[in-house]
């Protein structure tokens, strides 16, 4: 009865302890004393290098016209005929408008007529002098009456010349009823239309049209008193519109010699040559004044976080035997093709993250990578090294290599030992 209670007893002990054994061998390796050790992340970089960099200003520009004129009234009358439209291109002398000159072409031909009879009592008055003369010459009249006929003649004369300028005074303001294009040009806008009352006395002045010639364009820059000191002609000035594409390239060609006291700026100008894209009289566009060129760090625009009013880029730095990501910020200035110069931050030499940055924080741990940034691999798949020559040695046709020591293989081949060490089967007598 005791050799079978001691039996089963011994059986109860074997069974608890391999359950044991068999839950002790279930449960994960403790993690080492000083954590899990953070894998790098592979990126690529770039390194900083010093490029010429324009040292510039950005002002509003406007574009004008060396021949532009706002065509007003020199008479008064009704409009009776419009011959352009907003836009046309008309030549020197070309005629756009009427106003109705009836009554002036009804004075003109009066001071015409005048002119004819004052001519008619001119010639007369000539033949009768020079016959006095002779008559006087030859002492059959006295000289009183040469005098006379001399006096008469003079008159004449001048009254014979004062009718010629009326009537040449009468034509050029009958001229001043056809409205004629003053120089080669563009229509501008036309306010007004037939039969509308024009004055020159009107207040205010009653604008008719504009002409404007655009193959001879100026940019007027007021520059701020602060540079004047730096303001010179030859200064290289280009021309942009509002989303930054270069319009045109020039310089500058005239610099006022007085302050602006409006504005209190200096008046320059440069010159424009009317091309494709279309610059017109007043437009207004920016200007970027180039001061000067020095080399500056540049670093691709990817480089570059934008954080509120922080940028900043991540420097790769060795940091006990390890590459990491440095956050560092830096003073931007202006663009230069896809790059960035830099003001103030970096150094040249400094080896700059480009790829991946918005996976980086300070101090993280990474792996400099050459070449173009590489697409990560999908879940399930290799990476690495040893797994690109699997790949290749599949696609040989030979057999993969076996897979190469890692140190866990170590612990896990320790591990699979206990456990088959302790989970032996027992044996019920």
């Amino acid at each position: 009865m005791t050799q079978i209670r001691f039996r089963r007893i011994y059986t109860i002990s074997c069974v608890i302890l391999a359950g044991l054994a068999a839950t002790g061998c279930q449960k994960k390796p403790a993690a080492p004393a000083g954590g899990a050790e953070m894998q790098a992340l592979p990126v690529q970089t770039v390194t900083v290098t010093m490029a010429p960099v324009a040292q510039s200003s950005e002002y509003v520009a406007t574009i004008k016209s060396r021949r532009s004129t706002a065509l007003l009234p020199q008479v008064s009358g009704q409009l009776t005929d419009i011959r352009v439209h907003s836009g046309d291109p008309v030549k020197a002398g070309q005629l756009l408008m009427e106003i109705d000159a009836r009554q002036q072409r009804a004075t003109v031909d009066s001071l015409r007529a005048t002119e004819l009879q004052k001519k008619a009592l001119d010639d007369y008055d000539t033949v009768e002098v020079e016959r006095q003369r002779k008559l006087y010459e030859a002492g059959v009249t006295s000289r009183d009456a040469y005098e006379q006929a001399q006096q008469a003649f003079q008159n004449a004369k001048a009254d014979y010349q004062s009718a010629v300028e009326a009537r040449k005074a009468g034509e050029q303001l009958l001229g001043y009823y056809a409205i004629r294009a003053p120089f080669d040009g563009i229509v501008g806008d036309i306010p007004v239309h037939v039969g509308d009352y024009v004055s020159p006395n009107q207040s205010p002045a009653t604008v008719l049209t504009t002409i404007d010639e655009n193959s001879h364009l100026e940019a007027y820059i007021y520059i701020p008193t602060e540079r004047a000191a730096e303001v010179h002609q030859g200064l290289a000035v280009n021309l942009t519109d509002n989303s930054g594409k270069v319009l045109e390239k020039t310089r500058i060609d005239f610099v006022s010699s007085e302050v602006d006291s409006t504005l209190q700026g200096i008046l320059v100008k440069a010159p424009v040559q009317a091309g494709p894209e279309g610059l017109r009289n007043a437009q207004i566009v920016k200007a970027r004044v180039i001061w000067s060129t020095k080399p500056m760090a540049v670093v691709p625009v990817l480089a570059v976080t934008r954080q509120g009013e922080e940028s900043f880029v991540f420097v790769v730095l060795k940091q006990n035997g390890m590459a990491v990501a440095h956050r560092t910020s830096v003073v931007l200035g202006d663009t230069v093709g896809n790059n960035y110069s830099i003001v103030s931050g970096l150094n040249a030499g400094d080896s700059v993250i480009v790829s991946a940055t918005q996976f980086l924080v300070d101090g993280m741990p990474v792996m400099p990578m050459g070449g173009p940034p590489q697409a990560a691999p999908s879940p399930g798949q290799a990476s690495g090294p040893h797994a690109k020559a699997e790949e290749t040695q599949a696609e040989s046709g030979g057999a993969p290599r076996k897979a190469a020591y890692r140190p866990h293989h170590k612990k896990h081949h320790r591990a699979r030992a206990r456990k088959s060490k302790h989970t032996q089967p027992a044996t019920v007598s």
